[in-house]
């Protein structure tokens, strides 16, 4: 089944449609962040206005005041690739990759504790050459006018994360009864705090700058996916991002902060647990209103994985989910939350019963369909991040969900005109390119700023 990207996508009442001619007229004028290395069409440097710290303006993201829509990805393991020579050339090689399809923000692990070349090997301890390695990372980006989205812990093993926390504090003569104390125990918090000192306060030693005052991060994570299941009430959960949030903040004022949260509804909202894709959802700790309510988030995460929480076998029901799950959540961005909504980690495995290149395209068409229907009224759907993009040669690691551009020429075909598409947006108060303020084009007589 094919789901088209035409103009009644973008229909509104009393709003001038844009319709695929348009946007596809705009693909051959637009010069956007990455495809042009910085080169306009006279063959010019132009100057990097733009590489500013993202910021957060009622349910948008600006850049100098500007919109700033959100089409990115995520590769988790980039430190670590970075931290061997063997395998570094991969990150300089992925991004180029992701910028050449117009991609813009990459989300990925700032932390590794205590397993094969962490970068945290025990509490407050680091490796030298991995946290170099992560420089290096946080440097490519810039290279490629890549921002990224930098997560400082995980709820699951891999990595370390929280189950590795709980360790060290046993190891410490702690009295832990469950990986959850890493939510309420004061030592391990402690630990968490001090790491995330660390990384904010590091100085990259390949481009001199701190990383809290670096505009090519464009959030930290609380963490990956927390969970509190040994708390349903979810008022341990809460503490502790109300805690972390603002004790990000106390170090860092200048970069937006979001959770890591997948987006289940919990128990302040019971009128929404029908929205959730399971009965188990509402009893793992969290509650995406109630979480995203805290003094210090600035904008909400959802994750997507309808083969996972609903059944692994394909089928359309899990596009239906994939539409309805996204605009519930963009709706309460904007009703209770007042600020954007990333869906920050969406996919489906290679390995799923039923699984075809087709469907994987018409999910990811589904995500980039329902986000610029929020986009086109100036709602609360900032964008989105594949799970997730791999380069070539590194097969071994992928875990069903990789997508190697080069392999794959329709998936690029799609993740590069929804690029173009938002370039569109991003730029609708401003034309900062020398050609755009002197030439007629379409987004000057037709794109209006109300309009859109």
């Amino acid at each position: 089944m094919n789901i088209n990207i035409d103009s009644a996508s973008y229909a509104g009442s009393g709003a001038e449609e844009i319709g695929t001619s348009l946007l596809e007229e705009m693909d051959d004028l637009l010069l956007y962040s990455g495809t042009s290395d910085g080169i306009d069409e006279a063959g010019e440097i132009m100057e990097d206005e733009s590489w500013e710290l993202v910021q957060k303006k009622g349910n948008q993201f600006v850049i100098n005041d500007q919109p700033f829509y959100v089409n990115g990805f995520n590769t988790y393991w980039l430190m670590v690739f970075a931290a061997d020579q063997s395998t570094r050339g991969k990150v300089s090689e992925l991004f180029k990759e992701a910028s050449s399809v117009g991609l813009t923000v990459c989300r990925t692990w700032a932390f590794n504790d205590g397993q094969w070349r962490a970068l945290q090997k025990s509490p407050s301890v680091y490796d030298e050459d991995v946290f170099k390695a992560l420089d290096f990372v946080v440097s490519e980006a810039r290279k490629y006018k890549i921002r990224l989205v930098l997560s400082l812990v995980n709820n699951w093993d891999a990595y370390g994360g929280k189950p590795q926390y709980v360790k060290w504090g046993k190891a410490a003569g702690l009295n832990l009864t469950s990986d959850d104390d890493f939510f309420s125990h004061p030592t391990l918090k402690s630990y968490y705090k001090a790491h995330v000192q660390t990384v904010l306060n590091r100085v990259n030693t390949v481009t001199n700058i701190t990383y809290k005052d670096d505009p090519t991060i464009f959030a930290w994570e609380l963490m990956n996916e927390p969970r509190c299941t040994s708390d349903p009430s979810g008022n341990m959960l809460q503490a502790w991002i109300e805690e972390m949030a603002v004790y990000v903040k106390s170090i860092d004022p200048k970069h937006l902060v979001e959770i890591g949260l997948e987006g289940f509804y919990g128990p302040s909202t019971p009128n929404k647990v029908k929205v959730n894709p399971n009965t188990y959802a509402q009893q793992v700790g969290t509650d995406f209103i109630r979480n995203h309510q805290v003094l210090g988030v600035d904008f909400a995460s959802v994750h997507i994985y309808a083969d996972s929480w609903i059944s692994q076998s394909i089928s359309d029901v899990h596009l239906q989910f994939t539409k309805s799950w996204m605009e519930a959540h963009i709706e309460d961005s904007e009703k209770f939350l007042g600020m954007p909504v990333v869906f920050s980690e969406f996919g489906v495995s290679a390995k799923d019963p039923g699984y075809n290149a087709t469907f994987r395209d018409t999910l990811i068409t589904t995500v980039y369909d329902t986000l610029l229907n929020s986009t086109r009224k100036g709602g609360g759907g900032g964008g989105s991040l594949l799970w997730q993009l791999f380069p070539q040669g590194t097969d071994y690691m992928d875990d069903g969900y990789a997508i190697v551009l080069s392999q794959s020429p329709s998936t690029s075909k799609i993740i590069s005109v929804h690029s173009k598409r938002l370039s569109i947006f991003n730029s609708k108060c401003a034309w900062k390119c020398r050609w755009g303020c002197r030439k007629k084009n379409p987004l000057k007589t037709s794109l209006y700023h109300d309009e859109l």
